[in-house]
């Protein structure tokens, strides 16, 4: 009898799973064939730099490129305080706080519950806060990054006849060669993007850029998006001198 039980116990549980896990595959196979697309072809044009400089100016990049600090929480999880001035931003998250130099990493300083960390483990927690750092800064300011190194601008015609831009990133981050195409309102401001990125293998997938507010410096920066299902809050979002 003290056998019996654990077998029935152990087999219901490894029909739990099972169907779990069939489940999953079937919502997986189903997402990527309702939202699966190939990324629209287009050439390199002046027509794009002139769309990009129309977004620039509705997100008031003057303001955004005159801003010292700038300080968000990404989905309540990683905390940033960033100066952009002296190329250091405070990545925190759980017990660890990295005081981040974006230009010489190695000089960075490591915090575990206050205690500071010395070789291979700095140095994993270093590629670690820079790897939130480029991924999370993305999500609060891409729009003001598309005339960085390395990027190349298409204009896409879409089926209502509205123009997007289409933004590769050759070099630079995580992930050179990802690529985002730029849904914008009559004024040039961005509402949405769609993905081609290697860590997504869903082609196309579109993330709303909502809740833009003016910041102290003057700079519009997204305070939400979402992304199928998923709400991501950006926090208490500050921008000042």
């Amino acid at each position: 009898m003290f056998e019996v039980f654990p077998m029935k116990y152990l087999r219901v549980v490894g029909k739990t799973i099972a169907f779990l896990i069939v489940l999953i595959v079937v919502l997986c196979s189903g997402i990527f064939l309702v939202y699966n697309e190939s990324m629209p072809e287009s050439e390199i044009s002046e027509e794009a730099d002139f769309l990009a400089l129309k977004m620039l100016q509705a997100v008031n990049n003057e303001a955004y490129k005159n801003t010292r600090f700038l300080e968000w929480t990404f989905k309540g999880r990683n905390h940033y305080l960033w100066d952009k001035k002296e190329g250091i931003v405070t990545v925190s998250w759980k017990d660890y706080v990295v005081q981040l130099d974006l230009l010489k990493a190695k000089n960075s300083i490591v915090l575990r519950n206050g205690e500071q960390l010395h070789d291979s483990k700095k140095e994993e927690f270093i590629k670690k806060a820079m790897a939130y750092f480029n991924n999370d800064s993305f999500w609060l300011v891409a729009p003001h990054k598309v005339f960085d190194a390395g990027t190349e601008r298409r204009l896409v015609t879409l089926e209502n006849g509205k123009e997007a831009l289409l933004v590769t990133y050759t070099t630079g981050g995580n992930t050179p060669g990802d690529s985002y195409l730029w849904l914008l309102d009559d004024s040039g401001l961005p509402r949405a993007y769609k993905m081609w990125v290697s860590i997504i293998p869903i082609g196309g997938l579109e993330a709303k850029w909502k809740t833009w507010k003016t910041m102290e410096s003057g700079a519009l920066l997204p305070t939400e998006h979402s992304l199928l299902f998923l709400e991501m809050d950006m926090g208490f979002v500050r921008a000042w001198n």
